[in-house]
């Protein structure tokens, strides 16, 4: 039996961005598509309105994969894609997959022998290491630093040490309500010349992209709070 095609369909970033995060291609696949699995029901059928579906959600199948339901059984999941029927896959905000608990979906896939297809979109990550000027050759993103002060001071030094000998970009970030102080502690703990770049509500109105030296940081006064942040060390020399 021929299997489906498991689509991997970006979604916006931020508010009032859906005309900077959709293709034609893209607006073509989710009017082809009945069947969904995503990380959040609600969020998903809004941005599905908003790139242009046509059909009528009434008719859509949409499997919840939220925190609750990971875990469990893949099967039920996979049903219309091992019969032949193609789906798409959608995160709660970006490209599913980077940085996001679609990976397993996706790893599930091939697995079981299914095509996979990604869409062009948005990528936080990707685009504040583009607007960063920083090394886009060699890069690293670490996901959350730890909570705990110490051991953040620690690892924060490990990452500074890392760029500076493999002349490396590091990536991180921090959830929102706690930015600031994650920025205070970077700016507590790396050396005055170590480059850091702040990338926060990117691709949204307010968007806020900066790069610095540590030392002329600390002349500066940001608010991130509760505002999506990528966090970008490069020390090259």
């Amino acid at each position: 039996m021929t299997k489906g095609i498991l689509y991997l369909i970006p979604v916006p970033l931020a508010e009032n961005a859906a005309q900077k995060s959709f293709t034609p291609f893209l607006g073509d696949t989710i009017n082809e598509l009945k069947t969904y699995i995503v990380e959040n029901e609600k969020t998903a059928r809004k941005f599905l309105k908003e790139a242009g579906l046509k059909l009528p959600q009434s008719e859509l199948v949409i499997h919840d994969y939220g925190k609750h339901k990971r875990g469990n059984s893949m099967v039920p999941f996979f049903k219309e894609l091992m019969t032949g029927t193609d789906v798409g896959l959608m995160s709660e905000a970006g490209c599913p997959g980077i940085a996001d608990p679609g990976a397993d979906v996706v790893a599930e896939a091939h697995r079981r022998g299914i095509k996979v297809v990604p869409l062009v979109g948005p990528s936080s990550i990707l685009l504040a290491l583009m607007a960063s000027g920083f090394n886009g050759q060699s890069f690293t993103f670490h996901g959350y630093l730890p909570i705990d002060k110490v051991e953040r001071a620690k690892q924060i030094k490990e990452l500074e040490a890392l760029s500076q000998k493999n002349r490396q970009t590091q990536l991180f970030i921090e959830t929102p309500f706690r930015n600031n102080h994650l920025f205070e502690d970077i700016l507590k703990n790396a050396s005055g010349q170590t480059q850091l770049c702040v990338a926060c509500n990117l691709t949204a109105e307010d968007e806020y992209v900066k790069t610095l030296p540590i030392g002329l940081w600390r002349k500066e006064r940001i608010d991130l709070h509760k505002k999506p942040t990528i966090f970008l060390l490069y020390k090259g020399s």
